[in-house]
């Protein structure tokens, strides 16, 4: 038995209707300019990645996660953080791939698969493998068992009515049904590590496939990341201790509406923000004389990521001597800050590309669509 989606209220009905709006309009959004598609998709990966990841303390920062993304050397992440970002990446890498193949099914064999890209390099902990026994969810904090899963001798049978569901014609929303797919996995937990992660890489991968909106902005772990108390929250108050797929999961539901609705709405905002950036920095390179192969770095920078020659020669497909070239001439006009030696030297944003970025900054809304209603998006002078 699994856990089973509760008849949906107007006022879920409501707010996934504005759900879907936003959506639109970012979809809209997406399609009219492909200048800065590549900054804003890039970002919206990266920042998935790491803050799912950041649930389990694994913990990289922004640098490090766009250079997983990237296929590039991290500048300070330890080795067992880095491979753990790695592996979520070739997860998730492989999710956006199935997003669109016309053979695509749920298998178990591609859950599990998933399992082992994400968790490969901690043979010991059975990556790909069902759990061989009982497993138990502690709280930290409180030093206490929060969670027991379903015995593992039933694992692979829950495990089989999870993928027949997931199969299954349904006339539930994709949100819904992605939902239930994140509950279900997690609460079945059938792995000895990487539930949640697997869980959150699921759900992705269920909205993908509902092809609503290019792929990397369905997600919902950036959200799961900022919220993870939420989260963990929910998931207790759903799963009370132990497996009881009768329980009622409004709450669950809810909380994942609540979810889509502020990521989408940050999503719209950052695609006007990188819009105004890009605009701005295109028009300084413009009248700097500045060959335009280096705007999409400078918007990198903008957003306060650290730029290597590497990162450079990626973004623009040039030698490792045009890249020298071009970033000394960014320094020169007083675009980048240089640090550190020839080799090993790292660049940063100078004040005036700062100051392009924070002059169209947003702050980000909280808004409870179920309470609050669609909250306006004033400009501030500096982020939060």
């Amino acid at each position: 038995m699994l856990f089973q989606a509760p008849a949906l209220l107007p006022d879920e009905v409501e707010v996934i209707e504005r759900i879907d709006t936003i959506r639109q309009s970012l979809k809209y959004a997406l399609s009219t300019s492909r200048r800065w598609f590549g900054v804003l998709r890039r970002a919206t990966l990266a920042r998935n990645i790491r803050k799912s990841n950041s649930i389990e303390g694994i913990n990289v920062t922004k640098d490090d996660a766009l250079a997983a993304v990237e296929n590039d050397e991290p500048l300070t992440a330890q080795e067992a953080d880095w491979q753990a970002t790695l592996g979520y990446r070739n997860a998730m890498t492989y999710v956006l791939q199935l997003a669109d193949d016309p053979h695509f099914s749920f298998s178990e064999g591609l859950i599990r698969s998933l399992h082992f890209m994400m968790l490969q390099h901690e043979l010991p902990k059975h990556p790909g493998l069902y759990r061989p026994g009982d497993i138990f969810v502690y709280d930290e904090r409180q030093q206490l068992k929060v969670y027991k899963g379903p015995d593992a001798t039933v694992v692979p049978k829950l495990m089989n009515e999870l993928v027949d569901s997931l199969n299954e014609k349904s006339s539930l929303p994709c949100m819904i049904r992605a939902a239930l797919g994140h509950l279900n996995l997690v609460m079945i937990h059938p792995f000895s590590d990487g539930n949640g992660r697997m869980a959150r890489c699921l759900q992705t991968l269920i909205l993908a496939r509902e092809q609503v909106i290019e792929s990397p902005f369905c997600s919902i772990e950036e959200y799961l990341g900022r919220y993870t108390d939420g989260y963990y929250n929910v998931l207790a108050e759903v799963g009370r201790g132990a497996y009881h797929p009768e329980n009622d999961c409004r709450a669950w539901i809810r909380f994942n509406l609540i979810a889509h609705y502020r990521q989408a709405t940050w999503l719209l905002q950052r695609s006007r923000i990188t819009q105004r950036v890009w605009d701005e920095v295109e028009e300084s390179a413009l009248r700097l004389g500045i060959n335009e192969r280096s705007v999409s770095t400078l918007v990198d920078a903008a957003f306060g990521y650290t730029i290597r020659r590497s990162h450079y020669m990626k973004a623009t497909g040039v030698s490792e001597q045009v890249a020298s070239r071009d970033l000394k001439i960014l320094v020169d006009h007083g675009l980048l800050v240089p640090e550190g030696e020839t080799r090993g030297r790292e660049y940063r944003a100078a004040h005036s590309l700062s100051e392009i970025y924070l002059r169209n900054y947003e702050r980000r809304s909280d808004a409870d669509p179920f309470t609050q209603g669609t909250l306006p998006f004033p400009r501030q002078t500096a982020p939060v």
